[in-house]
């Protein structure tokens, strides 16, 4: 048995000697809750196209986001580091908690050219390099933008991409758009549709002959909440009957952005198969972050923000043909971070500085020639305040401990049989505790994270008040 693991491992890396490199389509959503595809237990919303990605492919039950906002999470998968060392770690441009106890460390607000991401990486393996949909990796004022979009860090084409976290348009999700290298379109046309025609429009230029990497980055799910009448008035009609057993987040109109995004997703599989290429591509679903809603949805405590599963687990499908086996599955723990050695170790890229970045190829996992990681865990660091309190976390071996830097209170979880946190164990497994907080504070030492400090401006009674 062995022998076969081995020889499945290396399969990729021989099949690469006889074949091209393969394509890359990265399709990286905004705001989507773990449980809001089918494949993930949602029976409110409809997503065959996404199913259907999951038949074809891995399903991944543990795969987090680096962090529980859009920013960071987003700067982790191009750079393969934690938001922590990149010491870019909120949204940007953030919020502003001028009289809280503690003080948010001065920042990073846009990526450091210093880091070489991964399309920089990939052109110069021959990659021709796309950027489709939501940047927000750079300042919100005007100043130097030109030396921040998508076409500054590795992307040839950028359509979309510009300072905004979500559509701020005149037309919002509807046109005019008012994005960069978009066409506005016309009346009512939607803007998950328009990216996408432009996304398959760039399919069709592509040359055979080299590789791509189509780096689709959804503004959808992310508010405003905005659809199609037609088909917000198919769930509103869907939801008069349906029984809602598995305490889902039911919404006519988000259920709709999520069959755009359903829609979006079929129709670039289809363009892949229409131009012979789909066996020769390798396709990556997953999220930046929780849904943003308020509710817990199949099992998992928090949303958007919050430390908490619902804030940073995220579904994660991964399809490569003849490499990775139809309706495969797995329980191994991987995070934003590792999608950047895992694609260059895909892609046979060997002669790049492993050692500077945080993220750990998990291809073994995808091929089945391993079942678990060499890493034993993962970390997160949020200096700042967003829906809660600033914090730490740690999970290790499905152990899970946060730390709340205002008064340094400790919740423990066993994620194993309690994945909705709902039982603290801090106070009964001490010895747990002790190993785990010290394992963070070693990790946040290592990267260099960036603490707080008391507020000399704290106010008790302006504490809660957000300045703007």
């Amino acid at each position: 048995m062995k022998i076969i693991a081995v020889i499945l491992y290396f399969l990729p890396f021989l099949l690469f000697c006889q074949t091209d490199k393969p394509n890359i389509v990265f399709l990286l959503v905004d705001d989507v809750g773990w449980g809001d595809f089918g494949c993930y237990g949602a029976t409110f919303n409809e997503t065959p196209n996404i199913d259907k990605l999951s038949k074809d492919g891995m399903l991944f039950t543990n795969g987090y986001a680096a962090s529980a906002v859009c920013s960071p999470s987003r700067a982790a998968i191009l750079a393969g580091k934690y938001p922590a060392k990149l010491q870019l770690t909120d949204w940007i441009g953030g919020h502003n908690y001028a009289y809280a106890k503690l003080a948010v460390p001065d920042w990073n607000k846009q990526l450091a050219h210093k880091e070489k991401l991964l399309p920089e990486v990939l052109k110069e393996q021959g990659y021709s390099t796309a950027f489709f949909g939501k940047w927000h990796l750079m300042p919100t004022n005007n100043q130097n933008f030109n030396e921040h979009y998508p076409t500054s860090h590795g992307f040839d084409i950028n359509v979309g991409g510009r300072e905004w976290g979500q559509p701020k348009g005149r037309g919002k999700y509807f046109s005019p758009f008012d994005m960069p290298n978009l066409d506005n379109g016309k009346k009512n046309d939607f803007l998950t549709d328009n990216l996408t025609n432009s996304a398959i429009t760039y399919l069709d230029t592509v040359s055979k002959k080299d590789p791509f990497l189509l780096y689709f980055s959804y503004y959808t799910i992310h508010g405003p909440v905005m659809a199609p009448k037609a088909i917000v008035k198919k769930y509103k009609k869907k939801s008069n009957t349906f029984v809602n057993t598995k305490n889902e987040y039911v919404s006519a109109t988000r259920a709709a952005m999520v069959e755009r995004l359903d829609v979006s997703v079929g129709k670039i599989l289809n363009k892949l198969n229409a131009l012979g290429i789909a066996d020769n591509t390798i396709v990556i679903l997953t999220g930046d972050n929780g849904g943003n809603y308020d509710q817990t949805t199949n099992g998992l405590r928090g949303y958007k923000g919050f430390a908490y599963e619902g804030g940073v687990r995220e579904p994660l499908l991964v399809k490569w043909p003849n490499n990775i086996a139809p309706g495969s599955r797995s329980a191994v723990p991987v995070m934003g971070i590792d999608f950047y050695p895992t694609i260059l170790d895909m892609v046979g890229v060997t002669n790049y500085n492993a050692k500077e970045i945080d993220g750990e190829s998990f291809l073994p996992i995808l091929t089945g020639a391993k079942n678990k990681l060499k890493r034993k865990s993962l970390f997160w660091h949020y200096p700042h305040y967003h829906r809660t309190k600033p914090y730490g976390s740690i999970i290790n071996n499905n152990w899970k401990l946060l730390e709340f830097f205002e008064d340094g209170k400790l919740e423990l979880y066993n994620l194993t049989v309690d994945s909705n946190e709902t039982t603290n164990l801090a106070n009964s497994n001490v010895p747990k505790v002790r190993k785990l907080k010290k394992k963070l504070e070693k990790w946040r030492a290592s990267v260099g994270a960036q603490m707080m400090h008391k507020n000399p401006n704290y106010n008790a009674v302006k504490a809660n008040l957000r300045v703007k």
